[in-house]
Formats: C-alpha cells, sequence, structure tokens
C-alpha cells in the first residue's frame, strides 16, 4: 500500500509541479523574470514564496539589481506551482546548479518572506537573520512591506465620502 501511495504522490508531484528550463532574458522587478523557452517562447516567472519591494518603493531597484546579478543571462530550472492573478506563472527558480533563488533574495535582505502563500519556514528563519544583521532593506527602520506599500497606494487614490 505504501508503495502505491509513494508512487501516486510521485506521480501527481510530477504533474503539478512540472520542471522546465530557460534562459532569463529580463528582470522586470526583484520578484520577477521573463525566460526564453526553447521555441523561442517568453514566459514571465513570479518568484514563489517572497514579496520584493515595488519598483517605485525604497529597495526595488536594489532589490532588482540583486535579482539581475544573480540569474541575468543564466539557464534556471523552474517548477510552475500555480498563477497569479496577473496570469503570471508563480514558480520555484533554481540556479547554479541547487540556489533557490527566492531563498537567496530573503537571506540577502532584499525581499520578505511571503508568509501568505507559504508554509516553509525556513525563509522565516533567514528573514529574521537578515533582520537582526540589518542587511538590503532591513537597513532602513521603517522598511513597509510590499502589500502595505501596495494598500497605502490604492487607499490613498479613494476620495471618502462624508
Amino acid at each position: 500500500m505504501q508503495k502505491i501511495l509513494a508512487i501516486l504522490f510521485f506521480a501527481v508531484s510530477a504533474f503539478v509541479f512540472s520542471q522546465a528550463k530557460g534562459k532569463v532574458i529580463k528582470i522586470k522587478d526583484g520578484d520577477t523574470v521573463v525566460v526564453l523557452l526553447s521555441g523561442n517562447t517568453e514566459q514571465t516567472l513570479r518568484l514563489a514564496e517572497v514579496d520584493c519591494p515595488e519598483s517605485g518603493q525604497a529597495f526595488g531597484k536594489n532589490a532588482k539589481q540583486f535579482t539581475s546579478d544573480q540569474v541575468f543571462g543564466k539557464t534556471v530550472t523552474f517548477y510552475k506551482i500555480g498563477n497569479d492573478r496577473y496570469g503570471r506563472s508563480v514558480a520555484g527558480v533554481f540556479y547554479d546548479s541547487d540556489k533557490y533563488l527566492s531563498r537567496e533574495i530573503v537571506k540577502a535582505g532584499f525581499g520578505w518572506w511571503y508568509f501568505k502563500a507559504s508554509k516553509n519556514t525556513e525563509l522565516q528563519k533567514l528573514q529574521d537573520e537578515a533582520k537582526a544583521k540589518k542587511l538590503g532593506l532591513w537597513a532602513d527602520k521603517t522598511a513597509v512591506s510590499p502589500w502595505d506599500f501596495r494598500k497605502a497606494k490604492r487607499t490613498k487614490g479613494k476620495v471618502s465620502k462624508s
């Protein structure tokens, strides 16, 4: 029975978390890259488990540069785990044999562990360590999470009725 369950698990995992390779040809921001697949098709990947500062936010350019330094021009392996509300593929991206990009971003202090969509508590620990060492965005005592930044931007444009 255990053998059957193990085989079923791996078959479902292979289907759900399909592995692909592509060359990173563009960095949109700290947590979004574009890869060129075989057949010259492009795919936008939103990195899983991490949320980086927005482009107009403090450390947004730094996060984008960090991601670029790590993967631009490299062939990466990625596992698509779903789509976001903008139609981008959400994926775990690996490079240089075994480095997990989301992990490296959090570890360097250029993104938040996206706890709303991740159960990976190792990322929480790495974030706590980066914060304690004041790495990257954690050097700013008033660092604002991207989700709070986006929310403030949305509510700022609304007119209240009295």
